[in-house]
């Protein structure tokens, strides 16, 4: 079974790929799975209008990509380990983890650039790991950003309430 990166991916190819048949004067996004990376057409502010509308449209309503070639996902699309993720966020804790909250520097540059101490890590557990393994929520603007990385921050996705 694929993981939600790859499920994610293969929506989004088909969204492109929709769009770009239905006007093909457009210009489709090209890599939706790290937008940001290199010159990033997501700029240095975020879409965001306030904590749980953290979504073009303010709607969830699936997968979808957004001008600026960003894969969006309904919270409730996610691993179950990662809604209760959030729904601690969102709590204020308590973490299972010690890392849990620290800062997440943005090192690979795939989300758009912020000052430091801008987004904060939280693990999603795996079920059988006995480690953090690789899954983490990083939220944004005082958590009202969500990602979504199933893959220790090689791609992320942003995530809709």
């Amino acid at each position: 079974m694929k993981g939600i990166g790859g499920v994610v991916a293969a929506l989004a190819a088909v969204v492109v790929l929709a769009l770009a048949l239905l006007d093909p004067g457009s210009s489709a996004p090209t890599n939706t799975s790290t937008p940001g990376s290199g010159a990033s057409s997501q700029g240095s502010g975020s879409p965001t209008s306030g904590a749980g509308s953290a979504s073009p449209g303010g709607t969830c309503a699936g997968t979808t990509v957004d001008a600026g070639g960003w894969t969006w996902v309904c919270l409730t699309e996610l691993p179950r380990q990662a809604q209760q993720t959030v729904t601690l966020i969102d709590a204020g804790g308590p973490f299972p983890y010690a890392k849990d909250g620290s800062t997440f520097n943005n090192f690979e540059g795939l989300l758009p650039k912020q000052p430091k101490g801008y987004y904060r890590e939280y693990t999603v557990s795996a079920p059988g790991k006995r480690d953090r393994g690789p899954r983490r929520i990083v939220t944004g603007d005082h958590d009202r950003e969500l990602f979504y990385t199933e893959d220790h921050y090689a791609s992320f996705v942003r995530v809709k309430r």
